[in-house]
């Protein structure tokens, strides 16, 4: 008996489809389908509990859906100031206006404040960046701290156990007092949790002010030298290893797919082109070569006196 092929074809959840097409987040793509933004085989959605296949004719935003590229991972150094949303109701500056023009669309593995600083992770694949950022994956989140105050090697020691502020539980932190500098002293935590403010809410229980947090490595990757405003794309045979055949095979990452050409031009190796010599000069441009994996550990710059 000769199946139809749509029978035989893998339907997966409409939401899910979007993330990976790296448009957005399952969230935010379920968000979408209920305010209308989304049709399928030209049916408005009105619920996200659809399934789709390969055969479905998507629309998003009266534009077709994306088809799926390989699954990349960029790091980028978010300078202080800067909101990690998409839009922001204040009106205050996003990391998406301040990315280069020529990346792919891409959604945030987790976030940073606004007067946070350092390691975000960026990837095209949605799917890449749920398991990314459930705790439950195990990856440590390592930050460089200064803080306004005093506190002592046994005080940090305690957070090995983790702690409860104001009615919520914290899971084990490791925190090293590096040193004290005037009336500052500069820590390092490491933690897996990555909770709302994690690292503000359990230094302001044992007294210290944070004036300065910076994200040094999420899981394998790290910041290194990265330039504010910088961002660099991981390898992706790199890519492939260090996050390992559960998490690839979880999030349902891409390795063999191609990258689509976007509609502007994409930006030559560092040091390949004029136009590129042109723009950093000109302050325009700060995008790294892809692929670097040793990367020397992050000093933050201290003030000359």
């Amino acid at each position: 008996m000769t199946r139809n092929p749509d029978e035989t074809e893998e339907k997966e959840r409409i939401a899910k489809v979007m993330a990976r097409a790296g448009l957005c987040s399952r969230r935010e793509a379920e968000t979408w389908i209920m305010a209308g933004r989304v049709s399928v085989n030209d049916e408005k959605l009105a619920t996200p509990a659809f399934t789709v296949s390969p055969r479905d004719k998507i629309i998003v935003d009266g534009k077709p859906l994306p088809t799926r590229e390989r699954t990349r991972l960029f790091l980028y150094h978010k300078p202080k100031g800067l909101v990690t949303t998409n839009r922001d109701e204040r009106g205050r500056p996003t990391i998406f206006s301040a990315l280069p023009k020529h990346l792919p669309r891409v959604v945030t593995i987790g976030r940073l404040d606004l007067n946070s600083e350092g390691l975000l992770l960026l990837t095209n694949d949605g799917g890449l960046a749920r398991i990314l950022e459930l705790p439950e994956t195990g990856w440590l989140r390592r930050y460089r701290v200064r803080a306004n105050g005093r506190v002592t090697q046994q005080a940090l020691d305690r957070l090995a156990r983790g702690i409860t502020v104001d009615g919520v539980e914290y899971g084990p932190i490791k925190a090293t007092l590096d040193r004290v500098q005037g009336s500052n002293v500069w820590l390092t935590l490491g933690l897996r949790e990555g909770k709302n403010r994690e690292v503000r809410n359990v230094l302001r229980a044992l007294d210290l002010f944070v004036n300065r947090l910076i994200r040094i490595s999420y899981g394998p990757f790290q910041l290194g030298e990265l330039e504010p405003g910088a961002v660099e794309e991981v390898n992706a045979r790199v890519l492939r290893d260090q996050i390992g055949e559960k998490i690839a095979r979880l999030s349902g990452a891409d390795f063999t797919a191609p990258v689509r050409e976007r509609e502007s031009k994409p930006v030559a190796p560092h040091g390949k082109s004029e136009w590129n010599q042109k723009q950093r000069k000109l302050g325009r441009l700060k995008v790294l070569p892809r692929g670097r994996t040793a990367q020397p550990k992050f000093r933050p710059r201290e003030k000359k006196h």
